[in-house]
């Protein structure tokens, strides 16, 4: 007898340690004695999907939060990760199928620092740099090989600075100045075989100037210009 109700002691004991923990473990979006969100919460879109989950700490998120579209929780839409002595969170954007789309710093819901674009089988497609939600310095584009197809100077979210196109062989193609968001300087154009074809300066968008042609590296003339452009229409009409 003794031994039956020691056992129904330690099973009852047990029972209650795990249906406890049990019971805590379903606590969410709770708030502390200072009226604050703390520890996990889980809120849901008016079907009843998940619209998010994450962790509070004192009122301010705190860690990962997963974010899921209104369609579907199967996979998360958004994560943003919350640093505890930062005011700076690191964010990702991803399609249904659950593929990396974008990602970067905010800090007070605008771009900083460094952003990189990605293509659907996970190569980067463009990176470019932030600052106080503009796009500052140096943003690259890139082909689905891996090679850099342009890349760019931007200052206070316009482009300023060099400019410079490449084909997918890595050969320049294209080299432009710009200042304050236009064409302002000289401007560099190549064949594909990375020959000079055409130089000048540009002004505020527009071409200024006499600007230079070549054919095979060649400088020419306006006459050899014309005549080299009509055998080319010639050409294509036949």
């Amino acid at each position: 007898m003794l031994e039956i109700k020691r056992l129904i002691y330690i099973f009852s004991f047990f029972t209650f340690y795990f249906m406890s923990k049990d019971c805590n473990a379903q606590k969410i979006n709770l708030f502390d004695s200072n009226n604050k969100r703390t520890g996990t919460w889980k809120k849901y879109h008016s079907n009843k999907k998940i619209r998010y989950t994450g962790q509070f700490k004192d009122g301010k998120e705190l860690g990962v939060f997963k974010f899921y579209d209104i369609t579907t929780s199967r996979k998360p839409v958004i994560i943003k990760t919350f640093y505890e002595n930062s005011d700076s969170l690191f964010v990702q954007f991803y399609d249904l199928n659950g593929n990396l789309k974008t990602e970067g710093f905010l800090n007070e819901r605008k771009r900083v620092g460094l952003w990189k674009y990605f293509n659907k089988n996970g190569t980067i497609m463009s990176q470019e740099n932030y600052k106080n939600g503009l796009r500052h310095g140096e943003q690259f584009v890139f082909y689905l090989n891996g090679k850099i197809t342009e890349r760019s100077l931007f200052k206070k979210g316009l482009l300023d600075g060099t400019s410079s196109k490449y084909s997918s062989k890595g050969i320049l193609i294209e080299e432009v100045v710009y200042k304050k968001g236009k064409e302002n300087g000289l401007a560099k154009y190549f064949e594909l075989s990375g020959a000079i074809k055409e130089t000048g300066i540009y002004v505020e968008g527009k071409r200024a100037g006499k600007w230079e042609y070549y054919i095979e590296g060649e400088i020419v003339t306006d006459d050899e210009k014309k005549k080299n452009k009509a055998t080319f229409i010639k050409k294509k009409e036949n």
